[in-house]
């Protein structure tokens, strides 16, 4: 049986650091990135930041808290009370699937509205999250619910199915700038 998957709140700046410590530790940890580009008055840098940030996920491993306590960077466990709460394997697995995929993906702002879809083909096969759309585009956005954070990947919408909806389909909603659409199978 696989042990369960909880996050880790860091200091700012300081995941890919506890990330290696841990590691080296030899916890099972799990660190998504993402690539971006930013731009000085004098030159762009392309920059491997963290999809969630302050935030280090962590698999089993719990009998040794002091080790992972005590870990420069780590400020607390996600969770009531300082106990760290389960995220569900199949949200990490889609983060997981995502961050490794060739589709670009991008932190995205946390979202509880919208229909919940399931990709039918292609590397995401399986996933669920909930189709946006943002200008011309079409977005899978990816949630894990413990960290009230999300991310987003471009999706063609003729390839996912609804799963489940959460408001009547003729009602369109707008969530920071991403308007919500439905799909009809």
């Amino acid at each position: 049986m696989l042990e369960n998957w909880h996050a880790i709140y860091t200091r700012h700046q300081h995941e890919k650091m506890v990330a290696q410590i841990l590691t080296y530790k030899g916890f099972d940890v799990f660190l998504p990135l993402y690539a971006t580009v930013h731009r000085w008055k004098d030159r762009d840098k392309e920059l491997s930041l963290p999809l969630f940030p302050c935030y280090v996920f962590l698999r089993g491993g719990l009998e040794r808290r002091y080790e992972i306590v005590t870990t420069p960077g780590m400020h607390s466990f996600v969770g009531p009370g300082n106990q760290p709460e389960i995220i569900p394997s199949a949200e990490i697995e889609a983060i997981r699937r995502a961050a490794e995929s060739s589709v670009r993906i991008e932190p995205h702002p946390f979202l509880k509205c919208g229909d919940r879809v399931r990709v039918k083909s292609g590397p995401m096969k399986g996933v669920e999250g909930t189709l946006v759309r943002k200008k011309s585009l079409y977005r899978l956005v990816l949630s894990v619910d413990v960290l009230r954070q999300s991310v987003a990947l471009d999706i063609d919408a003729s390839i996912v199915e609804r799963v489940s909806a959460g408001m009547p389909s003729s009602f369109p909603s707008t969530v920071g700038g991403d308007q919500v659409r439905r799909v009809t199978t």
